[in-house]
């Protein structure tokens, strides 16, 4: 299931599988130290999405101690975790206009094979809202 939703981001978005594969990383990684729904419902929906997210994390140095987490998620902590995620994005060659594709194609992916609806814009990733909990529910 991993290589096929890495597989459709590197088919829509016009990237090599390999820069899909950590393209999708990095997203996993921000959203999962956001505790985002977003994370939750991947990770129960596609099996190695979490490996992926942790493995991401080790290699750009992502924090992973329990105050840095708990940092993270305060409204400043939500700003660098969307920052670095943008930066590291931009360090394996995804530009602005690719990065706006980029969860939108995760979305429709994750609507159209594994009927889970509500994300696709950061705000999914970084927030939490009332209809992302009950779409993160819905794919429990």
């Amino acid at each position: 299931m991993l290589n096929d939703i890495t597989a459709h981001i590197a088919k829509t978005n016009g990237l090599s599988g390999e820069v899909a594969k950590q393209a999708l990383g990095i997203v996993l990684n921000a959203a999962e130290r956001q505790e985002s729904p977003f994370a939750r419902a991947m990770f129960k929906t596609i099996p190695g999405a979490r490996a992926l997210a942790a493995r991401t994390g080790s290699t750009i140095g992502a924090p992973t101690g329990i105050i840095a987490r708990l940092i993270e998620q305060t409204p400043g902590g939500k700003r660098v975790v969307a920052q670095s995620m943008i930066s590291e994005l931009h360090s394996i060659g995804l530009d602005h206009k690719a990065i706006g594709h980029l969860l939108p194609t995760i979305s429709v992916y994750m609507e159209e094979h594994h009927d889970l609806s509500g994300f696709g814009h950061l705000g999914d990733l970084i927030g939490s809202d009332l209809d992302n909990e009950a779409a993160a529910a819905k794919a429990a």
